[in-house]
Formats: C-alpha cells, sequence, structure tokens
C-alpha cells in the first residue's frame, strides 16, 4: 500500500494518491492533473477512483478533467446534488482499491455533504483516514460556508459537526492517522497547526475543538472569531459542482504568445485586464500601464481569486518561461479567461518604446525621516486587522488588501497625499499599489519590507497597539 501527500503550499492544500496491488485513487485533486497521471503511469497503476471530501470553496478540483483521462468513478457523499456524473456514495459504503478498503464516513457540518474517508489495511484494520475539511491538524472546519438564509444557520451546521466529530471520529483508534485536507494558512479554518497530518489520539490531546465538553461550548468555540471567507469562495463551489472547461483548452488559449502592437490593441477592450505575475521586487521598477502585480512568489492563486474579477478578459505579463505555471495556477481557483501573454515578458513592450509605469521604492529609515517633515504623508498598512491590531505605525490607515478592491475604501484618499503602503514584508504591498495605480493615485511610496523591518527602527517611527488587543 502507498499512500502519498501531494501538497500546494500555495493554497495550503493537500491532495492525495493511495495505490495497492496496482489501483490507485486519487482523493481532491487539484485542477491540474498532469501530477496523479504521472504517478500512475510511473507506478504502473490504474487510477479507479476519484474521492471528493465535499465541494470545494477555496480551489477549483480536477475531478472532471481526470475522470475523463482515466475513466475512474468521482465518488461523493452523502447528500450531495449535482447533475455532474459522479457516484453519490451511502454513509458506510465501501470501495476496493487492490488489497484495502476504503469507507465513506458521512460527517455533514462543514458543508451537508462532508464526508470522510476512512482506509483499511490489508488485514482490514483501520489504518488512516483523509478528513477533507471536517477535521484539520489542531481545528475543524469553520461552519459558516454552507449557511443559506431562512433554512441552515451556521450554528445549525457546527452542531452537525459537532455530532459528525462524536460519532464518526472520536471512535476511532488513537494510532490511525489524520490526512486533512488543508495546512496551515488555509483560508478553511482558524487555528490549524504546522503540521500536515497528524493521528487521532494527538488531536483528541492538542485539538481545541475536540477537547468541549458539549454541543453548546463546542458551538461557542468553533464559531466566534471567524473572519468572512475570501470572496471567491461561493464562485469556486459553483464552478466544483457545475462544471468547467478542460483545462487543456483553456492553457491553450493563455498561452498565445502576443507582439506589444497585440497585446497593446487587446489590453485597450474595457473587458480586459492585465496581470504581471513577475516578482514584487521586479514590478516596482517598471511595468505596463494599468497593470495589476500578483506575484508568484507569495500566495498567489488566492489573492488572485480576492483581488481579480472572474468576468474579464486576463492577459499576463510573466517573465519569460513563466507563463505556463501563472495560468496553470490561476486554473486552481477558477478563471478560464486567457487570452494570450506578452511574448518575451516586460522587456518586450520597453523595447518596442511602448509607456511604462514605475512606483517608488522606499526603505523604513527613509519612511522615518519623512514622517516628522512631510504634513501630507499618508500611511497605509494593508495586512490584516488582527495583523493591524497586534502592533501598527501610529495614525497609519488600516485598509486590508482585500478591501482595496473596493473603490469606497479609498474615498478618504487624495491623489495630493503622499502615500506610503506597507504591509508585513513587502508582497501585498506591492499587489495594493498596483490598485491605486489603476485608481489614479500618483503619489506613491513603496516602503520595502514591510511592518518587519518597521519594526527594527525601534523608536525611530512610533509604534502602538489599538485597544482591543491591549485588553
Amino acid at each position: 500500500m502507498l499512500i502519498e501527500q501531494l501538497y500546494t503550499g500555495c493554497l495550503s492544500e493537500a491532495a492525495y494518491y493511495i495505490e495497492s496491488e496496482g489501483v490507485a485513487a486519487v482523493i481532491d485533486p487539484l485542477r491540474d492533473i498532469e501530477e496523479y497521471l504521472k504517478l500512475a503511469t510511473e507506478r504502473g497503476s490504474t487510477i479507479k477512483y476519484i474521492f471528493e471530501t465535499h465541494f470545494h470553496a477555496d480551489f477549483v478540483s480536477g475531478h472532471l478533467d481526470l475522470a475523463a483521462a482515466t475513466g475512474a468513478t468521482i465518488v461523493y457523499g452523502p447528500d450531495t446534488v449535482t447533475k455532474l456524473p459522479v457516484h453519490i456514495a451511502k454513509d458506510g459504503e465501501t470501495f476496493q482499491i487492490g488489497a484495502v478498503t476504503m469507507e465513506v464516513l458521512h460527517t455533514p457540518g462543514h458543508t451537508l455533504e462532508s464526508s470522510c474517508y476512512l482506509l483499511k489495511n490489508e488485514a482490514g484494520k483501520d489504518h488512516a483516514i483523509f478528513t477533507g475539511d471536517t477535521l484539520f491538524v489542531g481545528d475543524v472546519g469553520r461552519p459558516d460556508l454552507a449557511q443559506k438564509s431562512n433554512e441552515i444557520t451556521m450554528n445549525d451546521l457546527a452542531g452537525m459537526l459537532y455530532e459528525s466529530l462524536q460519532s464518526k471520529i472520536m471512535p476511532l483508534a488513537d494510532d490511525v492517522i489524520v490526512y486533512p485536507g488543508h495546512g496551515a494558512g488555509s483560508s478553511c479554518g482558524k487555528n490549524m497547526g504546522p503540521e500536515n497530518h497528524s493521528t487521532i489520539g494527538a488531536q483528541k490531546l492538542g485539538n481545541y475543538a475536540l477537547q468541549q465538553p458539549d454541543k453548546a461550548s463546542f458551538v461557542t468555540a468553533v464559531t466566534e472569531g471567524l473572519v468572512a471567507p475570501p470572496s471567491y469562495f461561493p464562485i469556486n463551489a459553483k464552478i466544483n459542482k457545475e462544471g468547467y472547461e478542460n483545462i487543456n483548452a483553456v492553457m491553450e488559449k493563455g498561452l498565445k504568445p502576443l507582439n506589444a502592437l497585440e497585446f497593446k490593441q487587446l489590453a485597450d477592450q474595457d473587458d480586459t485586464i492585465i496581470l504581471d505575475t513577475r516578482f514584487a521586487a521586479r514590478f516596482t521598477e517598471g511595468f505596463v500601464p494599468n497593470s495589476i502585480s500578483i506575484g508568484l512568489e507569495g500566495r498567489f492563486a488566492e489573492w488572485a481569486g480576492m483581488i481579480l474579477p472572474f468576468n474579464k478578459n486576463i492577459l499576463l505579463v510573466a517573465e519569460p518561461g513563466k507563463e505556463k505555471e501563472s495560468i496553470v495556477r490561476l486554473t486552481r481557483v477558477g478563471f478560464e479567461k486567457f487570452i494570450g501573454f506578452l511574448d518575451g515578458g516586460y522587456p518586450t513592450w520597453v523595447n518596442a518604446g511602448e509607456k511604462i509605469d514605475m512606483i517608488i521604492d522606499v526603505e523604513a529609515d527613509e519612511l522615518a525621516m519623512d514622517i516628522p517633515f512631510d504634513p501630507n504623508i499618508v500611511i497605509i498598512d494593508v495586512r490584516k486587522e488582527a495583523e493591524y491590531d497586534e502592533a501598527h505605525v501610529k495614525d497609519a490607515l488600516n485598509i486590508p488588501l482585500a478591501d482595496l478592491t473596493d473603490p469606497a475604501s479609498m474615498a478618504n484618499l487624495d491623489d495630493l497625499h503622499n502615500i506610503y503602503v506597507h504591509c508585513a514584508g513587502g508582497y501585498r504591498s506591492v499587489i495594493a499599489l498596483s490598485l491605486l495605480k489603476r485608481e489614479g493615485f500618483h503619489n506613491l511610496r513603496n516602503v520595502v519590507g514591510g511592518f518587519g523591518l518597521i519594526k527594527e527602527l525601534g523608536d525611530k517611527i512610533e509604534i502602538e497597539k489599538t485597544e482591543a488587543a491591549l485588553n
């Protein structure tokens, strides 16, 4: 028996490849399926099943393309509602994978169809459980994503999750391995640990949600402190439920090389945006005007889902050779409307003599020198509210990056202001600055190294905490 976890750090997502005696199954595959096909080919195995733990909201699954490529059966748990060609399993139904068996455990709570898959080894002993978004290392799935007004509430779902954990997960032996659907950094939970797998015994001892004495305490514990989920989550859940375009067709459209003139003509159309995926430090040095910067070095796909409109055509500017990676990672969160890339990247634009734009980088100590003497200075901190509350530059405005897509968030800004933008380390600030540029702001500065370097200046820049963080 082979179990391989295929972890994608950008999305904090774990897919799984399970194999026994030449028969394989994949759990929660990503949109790009090449890695699963390669594994099966190299090992001379046939992928027979694709097990989905639920309709994912944070990424688009590769279930349809993988099934088309292999003939595998797509399996969802009970209470699944979809018109896609899938097998809706019964609670307790088993599937043979070579000499091992997979049992479906219906665990509603995160969503109504949420299910875990219990793997029994060749001797029939419980070996591992693939918990999807029902149970994480140190946390459980958030119960607010599948709520529906006047039908089912967050508290209703939290109560279901409690019952699922108590009846299906807690009775398992302590040595059963827990393989969750996500790790630290995912927006699908609020308290995930750094490990990508655990055991039932370790979770009984260390997971706050499993230590609650009763249902009421559990519901309170798992629902308090939840921040709003990323705006693209409902879009991805809908795509997973209703279907999508074959990824090969999407790639073919996106990998169309364009010269500077062709690129410019398409960029001038109202239904088109320019996405620059070069590293943030390269973007500030020079870029095609009106570009949105989301560098591949960060949580690229997640920020793209929160920042970019899904109904616009996308033109790419990437480092030469990074075009395919850019498109693949965007398809993972549901983007499909690609119309080409700037052949040769940004240098092609420069060499064609086209107009460029840039953003001024400043060091933290330059900010420290400017604050006392510039009455027009405005400092914007684009970190999350919780980060800002913990510590921030005195008088800095907190506009979390995800909020900058709303023009109302910029209502109090004036182009006469000298606007200095920072985040924690310098990635989010450049995304924010590209959005501000597109809205017509010109007096912009990027604080290189963000709040991490600002703190190192000691008393050169006054730091404060919000009152809530002090209590």
